[in-house]
């Protein structure tokens, strides 16, 4: 990122297909000199195109900390690049014979104060999360397990509570309901998890002056037997290392990777792009966001890499396929890939989840699978987002109660008597309006109270005020006289 103190996000448009768009201001992250997207020309995307946690995780300090002790953080392409697969090329899950093993650790970098990554790794069937020994190793079972990352940003304080709230209500939220009855609920699930978690940071960042801009980016992965789902809001980004290749399965909803996409910009000048630190959408920054949701389909041995752009940002892809080749336990390879990108200057907190997929009921890798591998979209039915979404009224009247519970009442206005019957509904209205028009915006005291004075411009006659003042001022110079003399 170019700019020590903020990180943008445009008011740029992607295609339909890709992620929707917002303008906040993503504020508090350092300069990404070393390239944004390093290494891109190194991994190879499989479209014919160039490459591209309750507190569950604990946060590392300074010096960098496992994520072995309960970690807190456990925090579009072109239509023509893009091959989706529909609902119903998708078989019933087996629900049983994968195991995983996995690891996190998130790490505060070398010039940062504070960190703002947060991580989950959970067990979706056990209702557990964290990752202490006994949960490092995992069977994947009827209701699936759940990864991410999460980077938050908005200085201060803003960005670790925005990425912690993301953490926090997508595992509660897709802890809810019964086992999923197919691949196509589960998706459905992390979408509206994902969905719920940005209208809540939206909604606390506005009844916070402090924590307003505040956001998070994020990529979740939600796995149930051998496939693996991805829902990616920002920069944040998945790889699958299959055999010798390392392969983005998410997509950066970026400017630099618009541009790129849209053949504006090389790799080669993305590296020193002035603008590498605009992205797209965050949660948090506006009411909805639109989340772009990706399917792998495992096969045995493959390694699923989360990370943030603290990683990605400062170590080249193909020095990340290099240690995940050659590192088997996920621990392992995590404690080296945050200690490479501390090296290259840790300019930005640094998260990585690492899991690597075995088990019986996984295939081998045919030369097809891994030749294959790429970027694919998924596409849900609508019936299922329709049928479990937040209708639009019942959003805005939870969030009208949610201020009035929590702000100071609103100063009283004063009706003229013989009023309208409807005067205290339309104020109610004009109220809902001005908080529409001074979003993200610092409400004036002058605006507690916008009805007019009026003062009395009628009453006695000049002549006789005229009189009355000078007789008081006579009273006076006689007193004076009087009690001086």
């Amino acid at each position: 990122m170019s700019d020590p103190t903020a990180r943008e996000v445009s008011d740029d448009v992607p295609g339909t297909d890709g992620p929707g768009s917002h303008d906040p201001s993503r504020e508090s992250a350092p300069p990404r000199s070393e390239r944004p997207d390093d290494g891109a020309s190194s991994v190879d995307h499989g479209d014919g195109t160039a490459p591209e946690p309750e507190g569950e995780g604990r946060k590392a300090d300074a010096e960098g900390e496992d994520g072995g002790a309960e970690p807190r953080g456990s925090n579009g392409s072109s239509p023509s690049l893009v091959e989706s697969t529909a609902p119903g090329d998708v078989k019933e899950p087996s629900r049983t014979g994968v195991r995983l093993r996995i690891f996190g650790r998130t790490d505060v970098g070398q010039v940062r104060e504070h960190n703002e990554d947060n991580f989950i790794v959970a067990d979706l069937t056990k209702g557990s999360r964290g990752l202490m020994e006994a949960e490092r190793t995992q069977s994947v079972g009827e209701r699936g397990a759940l990864f991410g990352v999460c980077d938050g940003m908005g200085g201060a304080a803003a960005g670790e509570v925005a990425s912690q709230l993301a953490v926090d209500i997508i595992y509660q939220r897709m802890l809810a309901g019964g086992t999923p009855a197919d691949h196509d609920e589960l998706a459905a699930r992390l979408v509206l998890a994902i969905e719920a978690a940005g209208l809540r940071i939206f909604s606390e960042a506005k009844l916070d002056r402090t924590r307003r801009g505040m956001g998070t980016t994020s990529t979740i992965a939600a796995l149930l037997d051998d496939h693996l789902f991805l829902g990616q809001v920002g920069d944040s980004r998945a790889y699958i290392l299959r055999g010798e290749r390392l392969v983005q399965v998410t997509r950066d909803q970026s400017l630099v990777n618009q541009l790129i996409e849209a053949g504006q910009l090389t790799e080669e000048e993305a590296e020193t792009f002035e603008h590498n630190n605009i992205i797209l959408q965050a949660l948090g920054t506006a009411e909805s966001v639109q989340v772009d949701l990706t399917c792998v389909v495992l096969k045995r041995g493959d390694v699923l890499l989360l990370c943030s752009d603290g990683l990605s940002g400062m170590v080249r892809n193909d020095e990340i396929r290099e240690v995940l080749r050659t590192i088997e336990e996920p621990l392992e390879a995590c404690r080296v890939l945050t200690e490479r990108a501390n090296q290259a200057g840790g300019h930005d907190n640094i998260t990585v989840v690492v899991a690597r997929f075995e088990g019986d009921s996984l295939e081998d890798p045919m030369r097809e699978d891994i030749e294959g591998l790429k970027y694919t979209k998924y596409q849900l039915p609508e019936h299922l987002l329709a049928a479990n979404s937040l209708p639009e009224p019942t959003r805005r009247v939870r969030e009208v109660e949610e201020r009035k519970v929590s702000q100071r009442p609103p100063a009283p206005r004063v009706h003229a008597s013989g009023g309208d019957e409807g005067s205290a509904e339309e104020d109610e209205d004009d109220e809902h309006d001005e908080d529409d028009e001074d979003e993200g915006r610092p409400v004036s005291r002058s605006a507690l109270s916008d009805e007019a004075i009026h003062l009395p411009t009628e009453g006695a006659p000049q002549w006789l005020v005229i009189m009355m003042i000078a007789s008081a001022v006579a009273c006076v110079f006689i007193a004076g006289y009087y009690l001086f003399r």
